[in-house]
């Protein structure tokens, strides 16, 4: 009665929040290096090449301190507080790729890499197109596509037929194009200097 009337709306409210629930996707399991293991390697990519200059702009004091503190978070594998201080400091210089890279770093330690891809790019989009800072723009993107590439390798896993076997054939192969372009112009990074004779 009275009852049933009153329970009816909560019941399909419910019913509503757990289609939503089931109808999201899964966030796919961690696989492949560990994070901080990508990290190292994004940041091994920006050693610095024979003959390369470090250019450091003048930044805000404030920023700097920023990236300090983010500094000390991450070493504590403070994730979440490192992004929150560099997200400060990007709110103060929105445009030094350098920040932006150091954000997309932090990011890849969150598992985020879809993130760290989109701001490695536009870190190099509005950066120099040469030195060890652009390497770890390429660097980052690399890891981000090689993630992506694992994830559809495990989605092929000799279970698809017809048309959606050639569907996933195609897009392997522009996902394989795609790194392979990346690995072409994090190389194109390094600035070689005239031969010598």
């Amino acid at each position: 009665g009275a009852c049933g009337m009153r329970l009816r709306p909560v019941l399909s409210l419910a019913s509503v929040v757990l289609a939503a629930c089931a109808s999201a996707p899964p966030e796919p399991e961690w696989s492949g290096p560990a994070p901080e293991q990508l990290v190292v390697e994004i940041r091994a990519a920006g050693a610095f090449a024979k003959g390369e200059l470090d250019v450091q702009p003048l930044r805000d004091p404030m920023v700097e301190d920023l990236r300090a503190q983010a500094m000390r978070f991450e070493s504590a594998q403070r994730h979440a507080d490192a992004a929150a201080a560099l997200d400060s400091a990007l709110a103060i210089s929105p445009d030094d790729p350098a920040l932006l890279q150091e954000r997309a770093e932090v990011a890849v330690l969150q598992k985020d890499l879809a993130r760290a891809e989109a701001l490695a790019r536009r870190a190099y989009d509005i950066g120099a197109k040469v030195g060890p800072l652009c390497r770890r723009h390429w660097a980052t993107i690399r890891q981000s596509l090689a993630r992506r590439q694992r994830l559809l390798d495990g989605r092929g896993n000799g279970k698809l037929r017809g048309e959606k076997l050639a569907q996933w054939e195609h897009e392997r192969a522009a996902m394989m194009n795609a790194i392979a372009e990346a690995a072409r112009a994090q190389e194109a990074c390094t600035l070689t200097g005239p031969p010598r004779y």
